[in-house]
């Protein structure tokens, strides 16, 4: 399959975009794809495999400014990693894919438009609510080929468990994680099938990362792109839903 420019300016735009915050952008990178019809097979590795690149390097960025606390991390990661394996290994649907995927493309629409206030504190994590968002992000993370964070990130900062920088350096490691488990639940199965232009996707994907990363911990970015990335997401998301 050959795609134009305009899909590969699109996949730069969400690695910078979603990187900003610490996101790796599956459900950009699924969304662009859904638009230019790759196959749901396709899709999925695809957008675990950039996943690793453009969330490892938002992560090392906001672990270099000191904004990763593993302790914060562990009860969310504990069970979500071997729940992403399983989640990949689930055969679905095209259908059935395409439905869901569209459901939670229009929670990344929420969570790009969601504006968090700096929490004036933090509260204490609690662990069996965070074991049972993990084990839930982590499945449908590899049922449907995302990282989880851009659920998860919405979830830290209302419940006042984070600041906005830590929030950001734990989504990149959890999206890494449970896309590194998906990656090794689709190999498992001899479905890791990514599209052919991987290769260009993933330097592309490193590009933005490292401008987003960067421009994530030192100023905020152009709210003019996020809207019009959020525009992208709704057209895809009712393309999935209603075609």
């Amino acid at each position: 399959m050959e795609f134009g420019v305009i899909f590969y300016i699109l996949i730069f735009v969400t690695a910078v975009l979603y990187s900003s915050v610490g996101h790796g952008g599956a459900s950009g990178y699924l969304a662009i794809m859904a638009l230019f019809a790759v196959s749901p097979e396709n899709m999925r590795a695809s957008a675990l495999i950039l996943n690793l690149f453009v969330a490892g390097i938002s992560f090392y960025s906001y672990f270099k400014g000191g904004f990763f606390r593993l302790k914060l991390l562990f009860p969310f990661i504990l069970l979500s990693i071997p729940m992403s394996f399983l989640g990949a290994r689930l055969q679905i649907n095209p259908d059935v894919y395409k439905m869901i995927l569209g459901i939670f493309l229009l929670f990344a629409i929420g969570r790009m438009l969601f504006v968090a206030k700096k929490p004036e504190s933090t509260r204490p994590v609690k662990i069996l609510f965070a074991l049972t968002i993990g084990a839930f992000l982590g499945f449908f993370s590899g049922m449907i080929g995302i990282g989880g964070g851009i659920i998860l990130s919405p979830i830290l900062l209302l419940l006042r468990w984070t600041t906005i920088k830590e929030t950001a350096a734990i989504s990149a490691i959890f999206i890494f994680l449970n896309s590194a488990a998906g990656i090794s639940g689709l190999a498992s199965k001899g479905v890791l099938n990514p599209v052919p232009e991987i290769y260009l996707l993933i330097a592309l994907g490193i590009a933005g990362s490292v401008i987003g990363s960067h421009l994530g911990r030192v100023k905020l970015t152009s709210f003019k792109l996020t809207y019009l990335l959020a525009a992208v997401l709704l057209f895809a998301s009712f393309k999935l839903i209603y075609f």
